[in-house]
């Protein structure tokens, strides 16, 4: 790994964690030249997942590109970067439980919204904006109007 200081390629671990979830590793690190300690993350490499359009074409799934997403929607809200990628990590983990390598774009939108529904609701509908294409100003409305009318239990993840 090289240090984002000095780009030295000389480093020694001092410490490594596994996520709640098992599917990444973060490694805290030390540069042996100039001393200087960064965090790295480990993660699965997902090959061969196809993410199928809604008009049909088909693409290879970018992580990076979903994180951008859900990063927006959370820009300048109390969501940390942990979060943000624990949220993708559990979309990705649920869609291939669900489908093979062929996931429909659908699928991932609606598990981004459910997820972030229970973390910051003006995420959630700054995500739904984009991803349900609202035409007028009053699809909108009628968005934030419906969630504002959940249950209790729809708004605690915990409860459920």
């Amino acid at each position: 790994m090289r240090c984002p200081k000095c780009t030295s390629i000389e480093d020694k671990v001092i410490d490594s964690r596994i996520s709640k979830e098992g599917s990444t590793i973060r490694r805290r690190r030390e540069c042996l030249e100039c001393s200087h300690r960064y965090t790295t993350t480990e993660a699965v490499v997902r090959d061969g997942v196809v993410v199928i359009k809604r008009d049909g074409r088909r693409e290879e799934f970018d992580r990076e590109k979903l994180n951008h997403a859900v990063r927006a929607a959370c820009h300048k809200r109390p969501v940390d970067l942990e979060q943000i990628t624990m949220l993708v990590e559990d979309v990705m983990d649920a869609l291939e439980a669900q489908f093979e390598s062929e996931i429909p774009s659908r699928a991932i939108g609606e598990g981004v919204m459910q997820r972030l529904r229970h973390v910051d609701q003006v995420a959630y509908v700054r995500f739904a904006s984009i991803y349900k294409q609202f035409r007028d100003v009053a699809e909108f409305v009628d968005e934030v109007s419906a969630l504002g009318k959940k249950s209790p239990k729809d708004a605690d993840p915990a409860v459920s």
